[in-house]
């Protein structure tokens, strides 16, 4: 009798400056597991990324070892490496996967694309007749890129549909289907699920001039509010104690969404940590949102500003206004949250954006008394954002994606003095001291 046919799905090790779990899944690839289960195929699985050291609400940091800077980087005096599980490790875990039919590895940042090439050349070296797939957003944004670079057999971009199975077809892959789909944390790839991300909702209705989400997917799509609880339900039975929401767009058609969402998540009043490490829309925060948040045991509250220059604000897709994050940030306080739990996202490096507009800012959030969240503008391929910087010669369409890295970018092309953005984090660093222990 054949045996059942075998495919391995690889989450690649991130290669930068600097990487922390906040409660990080790859829910691509989590989704293809997913959408394989419903098909004769055993899956095996290996998450470079499953290793940390933990700390508070089961967040915390990668183990580093440290790499050689790649040539285009060279400027950057920060020790780059490899996060995640030991080379060693991963080939050992590689070699107990075998025999295997075809190899499905996934990709996140553009600038983490060093790891997927040597994930797929060490798979090379072990399985050099085996098929791999690359899939994920890297592949997604950066196909072209991603042909010349990783030398996977095969490309696929986007979400995991039918044209994953006829790629496996193609290479000798068939495979039955059987209909008998089933949730990805139910399948066992982890051990330890103390953690879990949650998506309430696929994609996002605002296009950002920053955001690749609209370039990722170009619907949106709410999921029943039921089915969520079920998961959070499901998830928490099986060890679950802090759960992320990572949704592009949680509070939007908040009456029919996330408003009945918080009611269920109270009433189950689960011995559950819930956090939100995306920016959340500060314009549809009202009293009752603010109030089922705190019942519901939300402990990590992010906002979105990006900056408190208004053109800007509108430039850029509009998402929030200063008095409108102003009053959020009230109604926060006002039911129970400290300002420890609130953070808000700043950005720094925007096109045109001079470090005065950041200090302001900076400022602006002082004066809230919200902890600060500085976020190092990268540019995305196929953005608005992009193509005027590419238009205004500031970069060229064909640059390495390494030279987009949030860690090296605004260094290189923001126009900022490296003092300067020293000053600045470190200014930040002591207020949010500050904020902690006030």
């Amino acid at each position: 009798m054949a045996r059942e046919k075998r495919i391995l799905l690889i989450n690649p090790w991130i290669y930068d400056f600097a990487a922390v779990n906040m409660w990080a899944r790859p829910l691509g690839l989590l989704k293809v597991a997913e959408y394989l289960s419903s098909y004769d195929v055993e899956i095996k699985f290996i998450d470079c990324l499953n290793t940390f050291r933990r700390k508070r609400y089961n967040m915390g940091k990668y183990p580093k070892e440290t790499l050689p800077t790649p040539e285009p980087v060279k400027e950057i005096k920060r020790r780059y490496g490899r996060y995640g599980i030991s080379k060693d490790e991963f080939i050992e875990r590689l070699k107990e996967a075998y025999p295997v039919d075809a190899i499905l590895v996934t990709s996140i940042m553009t600038y983490w694309y060093p790891a997927v090439i040597d994930i797929i050349n060490i798979c090379r070296e072990h399985y050099p007749d085996t098929p791999i797939i690359l899939g994920g957003i890297y592949a997604t944004l950066c196909k072209e890129h991603a042909e010349r670079t990783t030398k996977a057999d095969k490309i696929i971009p986007g979400p995991a549909d039918g044209r994953l199975i006829k790629a496996l077809n193609d290479f000798g892959v068939s495979l039955k289907q059987t209909n008998k789909k089933v949730p990805y944390y139910k399948l066992g790839l982890y051990t330890d699920i103390s953690y879990a991300p949650v998506l309430t909702s696929i994609g996002c209705p605002f296009r950002c001039s920053y955001c690749a989400s609209g370039l990722l997917r170009t619907d949106f799509i709410q999921r029943p509010t039921n089915e969520i609880l079920s998961e959070i339900q499901q998830l928490h039975s099986l060890g679950v104690q802090d759960m992320a929401f990572y949704d592009d767009a949680l509070l939007y058609r908040s009456d029919y969404h996330i408003k009945p969402l918080l009611r269920g998540i109270a009433e189950m009043n689960l011995p559950v940590r819930f956090h939100t490490p995306n920016g959340l829309h500060a314009r549809y925060i009202d009293w009752e949102i603010a109030r089922l948040m705190y019942l519901g045991n939300f402990k990590t509250i992010r906002l979105s500003l990006e900056t408190v220059n208004p053109e800007r604000q509108k430039a850029t897709g509009g998402k929030v206004g200063n008095e409108e994050l102003r009053e959020a940030v009230s109604l926060l306080k006002k039911a129970g949250f400290s300002a420890e739990h609130i953070g808000v996202y700043l950005m720094y490096g925007l096109p045109d954006q001079n470090i005065e507009e950041v200090w302001e800012g900076v400022r602006f959030l002082k004066d809230l008394k919200v902890r600060i969240n500085l976020a190092e503008y990268s540019p995305i391929p196929g953005t608005k954002d992009w193509e005027r910087l590419v238009k205004d010669g500031v970069i060229d369409e064909e640059i390495d994606p390494l030279l987009t890295n949030n860690s090296v970018f605004s260094v290189l092309y923001s126009g900022y003095r490296h003092e300067d953005i020293k000053r600045l984090k470190d200014d930040v660093v002591r207020y949010n001291q500050s904020i902690t222990s006030s």
